[in-house]
Formats: C-alpha cells, sequence, structure tokens
C-alpha cells in the first residue's frame, strides 16, 4: 500500500483522477481530454450539490470547452500515473491515462465517491461526440463566454435560482 503527497497538487484532485481511472469501465476511453473533462464534472456537480468544487482548479472556458493544464501536469509528474500514447479512430495522435499504482490508497469522502460514481454511470456509455455535447450542455458552459474563467460554486447558485424559477413556474 502506497500512499503519496505531492503538494503542489490538492489532495482531492490527486485521488479523484485515481478514482476515475481505477473504476471507470472503459480504459481505453481514458484520454487526457476526457479525464480533465471528467474532472470537471466533477467539480460542477461538487459545488452544484455541496457548494464548493471538489478541487482547487481554476476551470477556463477555451475553444475545447472546460480545460486546464494542471491534471496532465501532475499525471506526467506522479509516478503512480502513466501517460500511454496511442492512436485514436481517425488516426490522430491520442494520449490515455492510466493508473500504475494499484495499491494506491485512494481517499474521499463519501459524498465525493458518490459525485465520481454518478459522473462515472453517466458518461461511462457515451461515445466521444455524446460526451462532448454533454459538457457543452451543462449550465457553466452554456451561460459563460469562451475564453473565460469558470466560477462554478457562482454558476450552480445561479443555476438553482434558475430551477427554482422554473419550478414556481
Amino acid at each position: 500500500m502506497v500512499t503519496i503527497h505531492a503538494p503542489q497538487y490538492n489532495d482531492n484532485l490527486i485521488n479523484i483522477v485515481a478514482y476515475i481511472l481505477k473504476n471507470y469501465p472503459n480504459k481505453k476511453d481514458l484520454s487526457k481530454a476526457r479525464v480533465t473533462k471528467m474532472v470537471y464534472l466533477v467539480d460542477w456537480r461538487a459545488a452544484f450539490d455541496l457548494g464548493s468544487q471538489a478541487t482547487d482548479i481554476q476551470w477556463y472556458f477555451d475553444n475545447y470547452g472546460p480545460f486546464v493544464y494542471t491534471i496532465n501536469d501532475m499525471v506526467e509528474e506522479m509516478s503512480i500515473f502513466e501517460k500511454i500514447r496511442t492512436n485514436n479512430f481517425y488516426g490522430s495522435d491520442k494520449t490515455i491515462y492510466k493508473l500504475v499504482d494499484q495499491d494506491y490508497i485512494i481517499n474521499l469522502s463519501d459524498e465525493l465517491i458518490k459525485i465520481i460514481d454518478t459522473v462515472i454511470e453517466k458518461t461511462k456509455n457515451m461515445s466521444w461526440t455524446n460526451f462532448i455535447n454533454f459538457i457543452y450542455s451543462t449550465y457553466p458552459i452554456v451561460t459563460s463566454n469562451r475564453y473565460t474563467h469558470l466560477n462554478l460554486v457562482e454558476k450552480a447558485q445561479q443555476y438553482k435560482i434558475e430551477l427554482e424559477k422554473e419550478a414556481i413556474n
């Protein structure tokens, strides 16, 4: 059993990525882009359900949706993870993330595990196109401009108000 603390990365982030890599059923789908966006979904759901993000990531809405370099940097720097270079269906380069250390002790609250399990369950059978469409349908993306940071807690509060208004009407 190995535990690792990397001070430059939030422990929740390390554990969330490890949990996704260990529990996501379709390992070949765990590309750099999909894992990054799954962490975004976990943060979004945590912001909505718990009132705070699960990680300390400052999400940025760029050309390809919510994005940060933090996750890729962490996977590259930490020995419990591995990056595998391969090709996608069209022959373009693709990077798959893998949890190398299967004995890594994942330390997450029950509420975060429930959120991650929900994200995995919701996305596990989605094609890449459906997955991206799902990401682009989330409230923070629909209501934000490209090239801006996403305040997920603020967006969650706004979304709850919208949902309350709809329930009244």
